[in-house]
């Protein structure tokens, strides 16, 4: 979570306050929105998503202390109440059954007299290590970070952003601060937060991993409330062009049966394609540090980084905890947005939505352990019908809600065109000979908010194969192209003047299939 810009600190200090008084009200007071009648516009504005998540109004930016609990999947958010733009951040919630239907609930944290409540994780307790759980209930329990805007106003000292929790014993809907909150003292950097806790069940205790400013630190801890630094990771690894933000750490088991650890660490600026983005490493956590996996570090000498996504609208992204292990899946969410626009895109009642969710893998290509998304399958519920496709032939979309699946040769160039009858239009292009994709958003509509939007993004294949898998999700004002299996990805928005509703395909395609989608309003 970035403070992205100068404020009135008096004005956002007494707004913290007006928010701080409100902490205590019983959410069962204040009427989930889920519960309020739907008018027939609702979701129906210019350039609203239509099945990626939005708030219904203002201000939103990174996923927080997504968990999951007795059926549901909780997804915490930053959240500004009262304005379109960053302000005094609370932590908005809503839950799903499905990753795919959300419904909003009150916001679940506010701001108090420690300061702002900025991005975080959240756990179950399930042996009560905290001992906040009662009855038998295992707390819920949400790690995230203090920014206390008076002491940064001072100006004296850069140890303003500390570490705080709270629980909930009702499935999240109402939340207890810890009475000894902040957790963790700053160490001393002005650029201190986004806490990512885990069980490391070797070692039995809980692990935290803090961005600080260009690098991490891990904390460790056998009851969430008392905490020791560990190690460091990152001083001398990957991009230091911009802060690191955000960070996510957890096992995977690989294509090769072998167990890795990933680490997601989030950046703002560095994105090679511009703004912001999200960085990874592959390799092994012994409850105390992180070192790099060989063949990856091999990787990460010749490239500097290796991110995650080629497009410039993918940030802030965390995984699910507490998934079961029947499920068997690591699942993803980002922010679909870039800090180098995010407050100025021409939306008017909401700003921002969520990436899909995404479910991740490791694979190797040329030995190098790799880590890959793709879409979750549940978001195949949404298709409506399927469209039949003719070689050469323009498809019409008339909801302009689309799920594209596609096989082509990786010997021939050739090209994917989404338009609409204003002459706008998005395109992902495969060149052969050069091994590239690309995506055009030059064309795309609206880009007069900001000369950092419009642009063409590129990045080199990476599987060898003789074919190009492709699924895409288009929404009204954002598309997912997956590429070979989701070894590259671009997440991109833009803003139409009317939805693509136009699907054009250039080049020989083996295989293609076509469905209309349906929103989840």
């Amino acid at each position: 979570m970035k403070y992205p810009y100068k404020v009135s600190y008096a004005i956002v200090i007494i707004m913290a306050m007006l928010c701080a008084s409100c902490q205590h009200r019983d959410s069962a007071d204040t009427p989930s929105s889920a519960s309020v009648k739907k008018q027939e516009d609702y979701y129906q504005e210019k350039h609203r998503p239509q099945f990626h998540f939005s708030p219904e109004e203002h201000w939103m930016n990174d996923p927080n202390g997504m968990v999951y609990y007795d059926g549901e999947y909780h997804l915490f958010y930053q959240y500004y109440p009262d304005s379109t733009v960053w302000g005094p951040m609370h932590w908005g919630h809503a839950v799903s059954e499905d990753l795919v239907h959300w419904e909003h609930l009150p916001i679940a944290l506010y701001p108090d007299e420690h300061g702002l409540i900025f991005s975080g994780s959240a756990v179950i307790d399930w042996d009560n290590s905290s001992g906040f759980g009662d009855g038998g209930v295992p707390p819920m329990v949400a790690i995230f970070t203090y920014h206390d805007l008076e002491k940064e106003r001072a100006g004296v000292e850069d140890d303003y952003e500390t570490q705080g929790i709270a629980y909930s014993l009702d499935k999240g809907r109402s939340w207890t601060k810890y009475e000894g909150n902040p957790v963790i003292q700053n160490p001393g950097s002005r650029d201190f937060r986004d806490p990512k806790v885990i069980w490391h069940e070797a070692s039995q205790k809980w692990v935290m991993a803090v961005a600080v400013k260009d690098h991490l630190k891990f904390y460790a801890s056998p009851d969430l409330k008392d905490w020791a630094l560990q190690s460091e990771f990152g001083k001398e690894q990957g991009s230091h062009a911009g802060v690191w933000e955000c960070p996510d750490l957890f096992p995977m088991v690989a294509d090769n049966g072998e167990t890795y650890w990933v680490l997601i660490e989030n950046m703002n600026p560095g994105n090679p394609n511009g703004g912001s983005g999200t960085q990874y490493f592959i390799g092994q956590f012994d409850g105390v540090s992180f070192s790099l996996d060989p063949e990856f570090g091999k990787l990460l000498d010749a490239k500097g980084s290796v991110w995650l996504d080629a497009g410039r609208d993918n940030y802030a992204g965390v995984t699910w905890s507490d998934v079961p292990a029947s499920d068997g899946r690591r699942l993803f969410m980002g922010w679909m947005s870039n800090w180098s626009y995010a407050q100025v895109v021409p939306t008017e009642k909401w700003r921002s939505a969520m990436t899909i969710p995404w479910s991740l893998s490791i694979i190797h290509i040329d030995e190098v352990p790799r880590l890959i998304g793709t879409p979750v399958d549940e978001l195949q519920t949404l298709r409506s019908k399927e469209l039949r496709y003719q070689q050469g032939e323009a498809i019409e979309i008339p909801s302009g809600l689309m799920e594209i699946r596609g096989t082509f040769p990786a010997d021939q160039d050739f090209s994917i065109e989404l338009s609409n009858n204003q002459n706008e239009s998005v395109t992902l292009n495969f060149q052969a000979v050069k091994r590239q994709f690309t995506f055009d958003r030059t064309k795309a509509g609206d880009d007069s908010f900001s000369a950092d939007f419009s642009g063409v993004h590129s990045v080199t294949r990476l599987a060898g194969d003789d074919t190009i898998e492709l699924i895409a999700y288009l929404d009204h004002a954002s598309i997912e192209l997956f590429l070979d299996e989701g070894t590259n990805v671009f997440s991109e928005i833009f803003f139409p003047t009317e939805p693509f509703n136009r699907l054009q395909i250039t080049g020989e395609a083996q295989a293609v299939q076509l469905y209309e989608l349906q929103g989840i309003w």
